[in-house]
């Protein structure tokens, strides 16, 4: 698959990038198609020699397939080259890493209680809408099918790596 990357040069803590068409096989720094750009990071947004891009080439490579990855994309976007790629969601972005294994840990034990919390909800929600017979059926034949799903991998589980050990032996 043909893809639009950076290819890192330049020197340590200073780099510059080429903006190639390369194979997704080969190397990030190797073997590339063609070269249709540079990016250089370390100046301000507003200069000009920031980003550097032939942009008949790119339309040329992109009508033949090739896929950018979300670095090249985002920068195609700033340039009018192809739709902006929508924001991706990282809300650990803003938390410090020594505190996220903190909110990691705390995260579960918040979640448990609001999944409890719509299963009661959901139910009073339910009854005033249809008939509280018909209504109850269901609810009792939902959570006893959910039941034996979560409990049959749990005793299989054992099983199925009590089997690989005495065959290794």
């Amino acid at each position: 698959m043909l893809k639009l990357r950076l290819s890192r040069g330049g020197t340590k803590k200073r780099p510059v990038y080429k903006v190639v068409v390369a194979d997704s096989r080969f190397a990030r720094d190797g073997r590339f198609i063609e070269k249709v750009g540079f990016f250089n990071p370390l100046l301000p947004k507003d200069k000009k020699e920031r980003i550097g891009l032939e942009a008949e080439r790119i339309k040329y490579w992109l009508g033949q397939g090739a896929q950018p990855t979300t670095r090249v994309a985002r920068i195609l976007g700033e340039n009018k080259l192809m739709e902006m790629p929508a924001n991706g969601n990282n809300p650990n972005k803003a938390i410090p890493k020594k505190d996220r294994k903190k909110a990691v840990d705390e995260a579960p034990k918040a979640e448990a209680p609001k999944a409890e919390a719509p299963k009661t909800e959901a139910p009073k929600t339910e009854a005033p809408k249809t008939e509280a017979p018909k209504a109850e059926a269901p609810k009792a034949e939902a959570p006893k099918a959910e039941a034996p799903k979560t409990e049959a991998p749990k005793a299989e589980a054992p099983k199925t790596e009590a089997a690989p050990k005495k065959e290794a032996k």
